[in-house]
């Protein structure tokens, strides 16, 4: 899967000063033009790549990036998988701006979904997250629009003719832990939050509620990400799972008796 490769050529940068792309063909059993496309999705994902050429040369990250400790936290790497999610996203946005042609999507709101139509000015990465920033054909201006809440991405009309952007506008070793799987049913009123966290299709509607099925790494994140929904959500399965967040539950009450 490419999103695994993808996660186990960071931990093999973050682990080692300089690899070479054929060093890590080998080690994944892919050609080396992939790998050369994997790097290329990380950069964009936000890592800060260095490639080198030469009898020295080889592919390494930034000074300065690297953090002395031993795991992820969850918080990272939720931050690098949603990167690393966008990152076709991109490539789309990208052609889009080279080409000058409008692009289609639909974007998700606390209150629901509407279709917009956009043309393309320039990729932002802020505040933790990827945006693309252009003229909203709907609202006749500058929009900025988060890529986590936008999906079905298509290239429309082109091209367009360029406007003035408003001024201050344009600025704008590791080891990881097995996954474990979760079921947990949420009520109707989340289904917003599920959607900017995991896409449009994240969840099985039932009679009850939503239902997501979920594999997790950080037990304390995943814990804490579900208290955040209060009285709406319940967790399913496994049991084992159900009864530790029951005893988390009864603790925290215990705290207000």
């Amino acid at each position: 899967m490419k999103l695994d490769r993808l996660i186990g050529i960071l931990t093999i940068l973050l682990q080692n000063e300089k690899v070479t792309a054929p060093e890590l063909a080998r080690h994944f059993e892919v050609s080396r033009r992939t790998i050369l496309r994997d790097v290329d999705t990380l950069a964009m994902a936000g890592i800060p790549i260095v490639a080198a050429r030469g009898g020295n040369g080889g592919i390494s990250i930034m000074d300065g990036y690297k953090i002395n400790k031993n795991v992820l936290t969850a918080e990272e790497l939720q931050s690098l998988v949603t990167g690393l999610e966008s990152s076709e996203k991109i490539a789309l946005l990208k052609q889009a701006i080279a080409e000058r042609r409008a692009v289609c999507f639909d974007y998700y709101y606390p209150k629901g979904e509407m279709a917009r139509e956009i043309e393309p000015y320039f990729i932002q990465f802020i505040w933790n997250a990827w945006y693309v920033f252009g003229w909203c054909r709907l609202r006749a201006d500058f929009r900025r629009f988060k890529l986590n809440r936008l999906w079905n991405l298509s290239l429309a009309d082109g091209p367009f003719a360029l406007r003035p952007v408003p001024p201050g506008q344009a600025e704008g070793g590791y080891a990881f832990p097995e996954p474990y799987f979760v079921q947990i049913l949420f009520d109707k009123s989340a289904r917003f939050r599920l959607i900017e966290a995991y896409g449009p299709h994240c969840y099985e509607e039932t009679e009850d509620g939503l239902l997501l099925s979920l594999d997790y790494s950080n037990k304390e994140y995943i814990f804490s990400w579900i208290l955040g929904f209060g009285d709406k959500v319940e967790i399913l399965a496994p049991e084992e799972t159900r009864a530790e967040f029951a005893a988390l539950a009864r603790n925290i009450s215990a705290r207000y008796n």
